[in-house]
């Protein structure tokens, strides 16, 4: 197996009140929960060595996270993984793949992982696994709970260790507890407990399990393999790569079992007349090949561009987009405004998205390695160069010196979503109201710090015009702060309403 050890920590141990002999302490900064999290999970049951199947369906996935990764197996016994930091194929070696594949022969599922600032750490790489009184159990998670912090300090009171930083971990410690033991479906109390984002795949040791929140924030979607099996998956580009055909989104508020006995679902939640579908999977995080909401990724990409040429078109010699998360923008916009569109900026295939990378200075050096601007092409030109989003503002100002230091006459910057004015509490690494580059900021004052001769961005009405579903079916919290659960006060005891828990539980 990998140097990084499978976890298989009863809880019952964790729980018993007293700290663990040769514990080390926790710093302040260790225990700081995480606020933020954007991931892939993957999830398969019944086919042989399907180990190598959720590699590759999170080599798929490998935009969604770039810092760790993991797999868990089981052969219906139990429980064993490998989990490390780095990409997927940095943590899981052909000797790994192989020895996963001998371990486990009945169920897999995987994670793919970023985090933020004082998040990155190995302790934090999923699949988690631990030991309770119903046995082992695996977990991945997409997303982010409001009210961990809530649940951890009533856990940590109770004489509860934990030994991540993640708020996933929170999610264990409520399933092992005796009130969610107690109920006729622990799994769903434990998920009415649950406040926030989260597409979750649980691995038990005779079947797996996929839940998503009753707001639909995170993508989840079922699977079916030519031989009959089932898989779940963050994006549809993750079943495209085993030639599975797509059967449907996993529902908010739903729960799927896969086992042998096949596919059964079961609702803990309604899902909210109002969902909370995060927009800015289309406008940056998910694959363009995806299907995600209901739409192809890559669909909407070009039609934000089209919309975005119509609002703020300007004279120039040429479009060009910033590789990679422009590119379908870019041509949609070229098309709409009839201009030539042009590669000005080759891009280094080996260098990973800035954006999740975990420290602006890593983010900065990052910027350099990956991008080359084509001097040539641009000297001298009136070029429109679209993104998809501006959050910081450090890394795009450094991409526009580089353009202007090649000779570009002037540069217009078309950005194909609304400016960032607020931080994200579902799932997105979106910083601190102080570190986004647009609040508190007027497009003038942004326009002078990134160095351009004009900036616009795109409207929210244009970008909601671009969806299939009405435009309140999709959080815009980052832009508008119409944030959908209370982030200050968040729920601790009970997210669904008592009556719903009697229908549900039949309490």
């Amino acid at each position: 197996m990998h140097d990084a050890p499978a976890r298989r920590v009863p809880l019952t141990v964790l729980s018993s009140g007293g700290p663990r002999a040769g514990a080390p302490e926790l710093s302040e900064s260790f225990r700081e929960m995480e606020k933020k999290e954007k991931c892939g999970v993957y999830g398969v049951w019944g086919v042989p060595e399907g180990a190598r199947l959720t590699y590759l369906g999170l080599y798929a996935q490998q935009h969604r996270g770039q810092e760790a990764a993991g797999i868990a197996v089981t052969d219906g016994v139990r429980i064993d993984g490998t989990v490390g930091m780095g990409l997927v194929a940095d943590v899981i070696g052909p000797q790994d793949l192989s020895a996963l594949c001998r371990v486990g022969g009945k169920g897999a599922i995987g994670h793919n992982r970023y985090s933020t600032a004082g998040g990155s750490l190995a302790c934090n790489s999923q699949p988690l696994i631990e030991s309770y009184i119903g046995g082992q159990v695996a977990i991945a998670h997409n997303g982010n709970l409001v009210n961990s912090a809530a649940l951890r300090r009533m856990f940590e009171e109770r004489g509860h260790l934990f030994h991540t930083t993640s708020d996933t971990e929170v999610i264990i410690h409520l399933l092992a507890s005796p009130e969610q033991q107690r109920a006729p479906d622990p799994l769903a109390a434990t998920l009415r407990r649950l406040q926030g984002a989260f597409s979750l795949v649980f691995l038990f040791t005779d079947r797996i399990e996929a839940a998503r929140d009753p707001w639909g924030w995170r993508p989840l979607v079922l699977g079916r393999l030519a031989s009959g099996q089932h898989v779940v998956a963050s994006e549809t580009v993750a079943l495209d790569v085993a030639a599975a055909e797509f059967v449907r989104e996993i529902e908010p508020g739903e729960i799927v079992t896969i086992s042998d006995a096949g596919v059964e679902s079961r609702r803990f939640a309604e899902p909210h007349a109002r969902p909370a579908h995060c927009v800015f999977e289309h406008v940056y995080f998910a694959s363009p090949a995806s299907v995600v909401f209901g739409q192809n990724v890559q669909i909407v990409r070009e039609r934000l561009g089209e919309i975005l040429a119509t609002e703020a078109h300007v004279p120039a010699d040429f479009v060009m987009p910033m590789p990679d998360s422009g590119r379908s923008a870019a041509a949609g916009y070229a098309r709409a405004c009839g201009l030539p569109y042009r590669e000005g900026i080759v891009p280094n295939r080996y260098v990973g998205r800035t954006f999740i990378k975990p420290t602006q200075t890593e983010r900065n050096a990052a910027v350099r390695l990956k991008l080359n601007v084509i001097a040539e092409i641009v000297r001298g030109k009136r070029v429109i160069v679209v993104d998809d989003s501006i959050v910081r503002g450090t890394t795009t100002r450094a991409k526009m010196e580089q353009i202007r230091q090649a000779g570009a006459k002037e540069i217009h910057l078309r950005i194909s979503c609304p400016p960032i004015r607020h931080p994200c509490f579902f799932g997105v690494d979106f910083a601190e109201r102080s570190q986004l580059i647009a609040t508190g900021r007027s497009i003038d004052e942004i326009r002078k710090y990134l160095g351009v001769d004009s900036l616009h961005y795109l409207s929210q009405e244009g970008m909601l015009s671009a969806m299939d579903h009405p435009g309140e079916h999709y959080c815009t919290a980052c832009y508008d702060g119409d944030y959908r659960i209370d982030v200050e006060h968040p729920v601790t005891d009970r997210v669904i309403e008592s009556e719903q828990m009697r229908i549900f539980e039949g309490a």
